[in-house]
């Protein structure tokens, strides 16, 4: 196989699944187990200082389900495995996603234990896509929810996405620059997701730039001819005498001086952040703002905000690009009924609830959410209901995949509706409730004792 023949694709995404998926689905088949099965995509519990979670990756699996295809060099080499038989082959030759998704809309906060996805299909079709599905949703909940917390950390500063060069491969580069783009990110540095999905990109500077310059103040004095409005970054030597030249070039340029930014990249960057502001204010460069980068996350954002650092935007690379304080979350995508029989898991701490149900969301008289119900799909309880039917017959809906600008302004509006404490960096209080119905609670008691647990 080429270099560009393994790039997941159309041609190719049918194979991004677990063995086990495929010799399920050829048992299936031969036992003709193809009855309508539904699925549960749901994370057990949140990481530790982790309140909520914020929903994204719904976009991707609509995407994967109605362009899910075997092709001919997919089937080749199943066949080439000696595992399957022609017949099932030649069942997959011809396969098609015809089920319905049910989900929560990309920038909701959820929460443990509550369906973000629920597909229904017949059953070899919805157990292969179990896969797919938990890589896609899972990654970008994950970024959504970190990039979440790093722009609430920052308050009215700007926060860039830096991450890409140590994420974990190129498609994770990509989806989470969209997650940050959710949950609240003014820009990304990575074009190619700027392309893709029509991001803001932003950029300054290398230190290599100013390495490759006789001096400071001609590599300041190039870039800013090349690029008037640019940001310098002036820690490459010493970092204030490096804000001392931007405030000489000011002086020279005057009225052509528009430079917008300096950059800190390094040091205690509250304290330099000060002392670059006093340096630019004396030299009348007010507008000039102050962008700091270099190992950044909440945690340190934060800080510096508590400090008062007159510090404009943030670049914030590594620890935002892999979640770092939390880099997995324990999802899950469980069977919970199977020809109109509700199903459930009992293993020890990993138990499931039974069938399709949907999730309801109170408010207080001052807006807030106060607590969500999960419920057996057909109950009714006080608030909205949170899935939405997103698919039939394998076709996305009308309005099931909205602009990501409308994702990204319904993320900030939900958001705005949890309580300040959960959107907290040091997460604190009590945890969001959540509870099941009491229906719901019935049935699952009934059948747990039917099963012998």
């Amino acid at each position: 196989m080429s270099a560009d023949e393994a790039w997941e694709d159309a041609r190719n995404a049918a194979l991004l699944t677990d063995l086990y998926e495929l010799t399920m689905m050829q048992a299936y088949h031969r036992e003709g187990l193809h009855d309508t099965a539904v699925f549960d995509l749901f994370f057990r519990k949140l990481p530790p200082h982790r309140s909520y979670l914020l929903a994204a990756g719904l976009e991707s699996v609509l995407a994967y389900l109605e362009g899910l295809r075997f092709g001919d060099q997919a089937l080749a080499y199943l066949d080439s495995l000696d595992r399957f038989t022609t017949g099932f082959l030649d069942y997959l030759a011809d396969f098609r996603f015809t089920g319905e998704v049910r989900a929560v809309p990309e920038g909701t906060p959820v929460f443990a234990n509550e369906p973000v996805v629920e597909v229904a299909a017949p059953l070899p079709q919805a157990q292969l896509v179990e896969t797919f599905l938990l890589n896609q949703v899972h990654h970008q909940t994950l970024m959504a929810s970190k990039g979440a917390r790093v722009v609430d950390a920052a308050g009215d500063a700007a926060v860039v996405d830096f991450g890409a060069r140590r994420m974990h491969g190129v498609d994770a580069s990509l989806k989470a620059a969209r997650a940050f783009h959710i949950a609240g990110a003014a820009a990304t540095s990575n074009v190619l997701a700027g392309q893709v999905y029509g991001l803001p990109v932003s950029g300054t500077m290398a230190h290599s730039y100013i390495e490759a310059h006789a001096d400071e103040t001609a590599a300041f004095e190039a870039f800013a001819a090349c690029y008037p409005e640019t940001v310098l970054l002036v820690d490459t030597y010493d970092t204030l005498a490096g804000v001392r030249r931007v405030a000489d070039l000011g002086r020279r340029l005057g009225k052509d001086f528009r430079v917008r930014a300096i950059r800190l990249d390094s040091g205690d960057l509250g304290e330099l952040a000060r002392r670059s502001r006093a340096i630019l204010d004396e030299a009348g460069l007010q507008q000039v703002g102050i962008f700091a980068s270099g190992s950044l996350d909440e945690y340190a954002i934060a800080d510096l905000r508590a400090a008062g650092a007159p510090i404009d935007g943030y670049g914030v690379g590594t620890h935002m690009g892999v979640s770092e304080d939390a880099p997995y979350l324990d999802s899950a995508y469980k069977l919970v009924e199977y020809a109109g029989e509700p199903r459930m898991k009992l293993a020890t701490d990993k138990v499931t609830l039974p069938g399709r149900k949907q999730v309801f969301r109170e408010a207080d008289a001052a807006g807030y959410y106060c607590g969500d119900v999960v419920a057996g799909a057909g109950e009714e309880h006080a608030g909205p209901p949170l899935l939405e039917t997103v698919m039939r017959d394998g076709r996305r809906l009308p309005g099931a995949a909205p602009a990501l600008a409308d994702v990204r302004a319904r993320a900030g509006r939900e958001r705005d509706r949890l309580r300040p404490a959960l959107r907290a960096v040091e997460a604190g209080g009590a945890p969001y409730p959540v509870r099941v119905s009491e229906d719901l609670d019935r049935t699952a008691r009934e059948l747990r004792r039917s099963l012998g647990g």
